[in-house]
């Protein structure tokens, strides 16, 4: 397993992406909207990893709560496995409470996200890239 991204909440994803693309010196930034989680995602690609900045589409998305409740910030991190299936099954077995089952997530993924209070009070996303 590796760190795969540290998402970041913002209330505006362009305006975050432009303060974040000149601080890291990074060329380009991809976005993209995951419908399913109500986000738009900037994504900011790393030698090592990934930086995600995290805005709400809709009223009822995840991280429009998050950013009423906290202001914008750390989300989350994501841990990367190359079987996503068998992690789940393991962790599960290990006491790991998980937040829903594995469901498709951006650019080709599969995720499952860990309840915060079985990992030290930090959600993590657990994530499978089509090529693992």
């Amino acid at each position: 397993m590796k760190i795969d991204h540290i998402a970041i909440a913002v209330n505006n994803v362009e305006q975050a992406a432009k303060q974040y693309k000149d601080a890291l010196g990074v060329e380009k930034i991809v976005f993209e909207t995951v419908e399913s989680e109500g986000v738009k995602l900037a994504i900011i690609k790393l030698e090592n990893g990934r930086i995600e900045l995290m805005e709400p589409t809709r009223d009822d998305s995840p991280i429009r709560k998050f950013l009423e409740k906290k202001g914008e910030g750390l989300h989350h991190m994501a841990l990367a496995t190359d079987n996503i299936e068998s992690e789940f099954q393991r962790m599960e077995g290990c006491g790991i409470q998980f937040l829903g089952k594995i469901r498709p997530g951006s650019e080709g993924t599969k995720i499952t996200f860990i309840h915060p209070k079985s990992l030290s009070g930090v959600l993590t996303e657990l994530c499978s890239h089509p090529s693992h």
